[in-house]
């Protein structure tokens, strides 16, 4: 790496370890439950209706639509700025025969029949990938949690990777990808990370890597623009915070509250050890692409690697004692009841578990599969 030629990133801290949530959902027909090529009607009639209509936006494909918070301090706060926009955007796809489908892909759809959202951006991005970018069908979850310090960001985010199996595996939502059960927990996992600046993050000891690598990526025409770094976990300088895109598509605020307080509880509690001088753990490179293998093939049932030791643990195993070692985060950041749910979803099982029964149920009907998805949004917003 060139570190005399590298450019500077300034990095916003943000003084509270403040929240941002962004929720992505498909637009489906109610009819026929195929994907819809709608958004920009959806857009029409719901920007109207709210109070911020900042809070409502576009993604590459027009059959898809970005649902986001204010900056929030609590998760409790976060789910009610989400709530009062769906208030608003639910009732104006119903008038459009549309509905919400929170899941990480769609069990049937077509990406032929998929448009493209406008835009010299998404245009350039899929010329340049062809037929992966093409197949992105898939929908995600992402949480900006607030960080001080620039010098702080690249420890936290490689002792992160480490519970990257967990929230992997817990919000699981696309087993099944046209037409047929991939055999996977998590299909989008391994389908976004074949796009070239996807993926994995490196792990950089220093902010001064960081920059290094962004100048190589700038200067060799890999990137034009930071934002075009697509990790799964990055830093979003302009916003001070570390953004966590490991979740798939979500499909009730119940979970997304759970998982958004197991984030917030993570982060915060890594940059506070850290800040008090400790050396925070952290796995080898190949472990945590293993894990993140393991995660998506066996979701949680996935014995994942807990230590640079190779010890290995039931990944269920493992977050029910993290669960309990971050209690006394939950309880600062006034999320314990969320951070407190997330042992549920093992419970009643992920996403992609509920799936699997509605097919083995119904015969395999997916329509009958994507009718529950889009009911369990709407039985928890009341």
């Amino acid at each position: 790496m060139c570190f005399a030629c590298r450019v500077r990133i300034d990095f916003r801290g943000s003084p509270e370890p403040t929240l941002g949530v962004e929720w992505e959902f498909a637009l489906v027909d109610r009819r026929t439950r195929d994907l819809r090529n709608d958004a920009s009607h959806l857009f029409a009639r719901a920007r109207p209706r709210l109070r911020d209509p900042s809070r409502l936006h576009q993604e590459m494909l027009r059959n898809t639509v970005e649902v986001v918070t204010d900056v929030c301090r609590t998760v409790p706060e976060a789910m009610a700025s989400l709530r009062e926009t769906l208030a608003a955007v639910v009732p104006a796809a119903d008038e459009l025969g549309l509905d919400l489908f929170g899941a990480g892909t769609h069990p049937f759809a077509s990406w032929t029949a998929q448009e493209l959202t406008e835009g010299h951006r998404y245009a350039e991005l899929i010329n340049r990938t062809q037929w992966w970018g093409r197949q992105m069908l898939i929908w995600g979850v992402h949480v900006h949690v607030g960080m001080p310090n620039r010098d702080r960001v690249m420890p936290v985010l490689s002792a992160l990777l480490n519970y990257y199996p967990h929230l992997q595996a817990l919000s699981a939502s696309s087993p099944i990808w046209a037409g047929v059960d991939t055999g996977y927990a998590s299909n989008r996992a391994l389908m976004f990370q074949q796009l070239p600046t996807a993926g994995l993050p490196f792990q950089f000891a220093t902010w001064a890597e960081f920059e290094s690598f962004a100048s190589d990526q700038l200067t060799t025409g890999v990137i034009d623009d930071l934002s075009e770094i697509r990790w799964d976990l990055r830093p979003a300088c302009h916003l001070g915070t570390l953004e966590n895109r490991v979740c798939d598509g979500i499909s009730t605020v119940e979970d997304l509250a759970g998982l958004t307080a197991l984030m917030h509880c993570l982060v915060v509690d890594l940059d506070t050890r850290l800040a008090a001088g400790e050396t925070l753990p952290s796995l080898p490179p190949w472990h945590v692409q293993e894990n993140k293998w393991r995660a998506a093939r066996y979701g949680l049932d996935a014995i994942v690697i807990v230590d640079a030791a190779s010890d290995e643990r039931l990944v269920t195993d493992d977050l029910a004692d993290l669960l309990v070692r971050l209690e006394p985060v939950a309880e600062r950041l006034g999320c314990s009841a969320e951070l407190a749910s997330v042992s549920d979803i093992p419970a009643r099982g992920a996403s992609y578990q509920r799936q699997r029964a509605v097919a083995e149920r119904t015969g395999g009907d997916l329509v009958a599969v994507v009718d529950s998805v889009v009911l369990e949004l709407r039985a928890g917003l009341g």
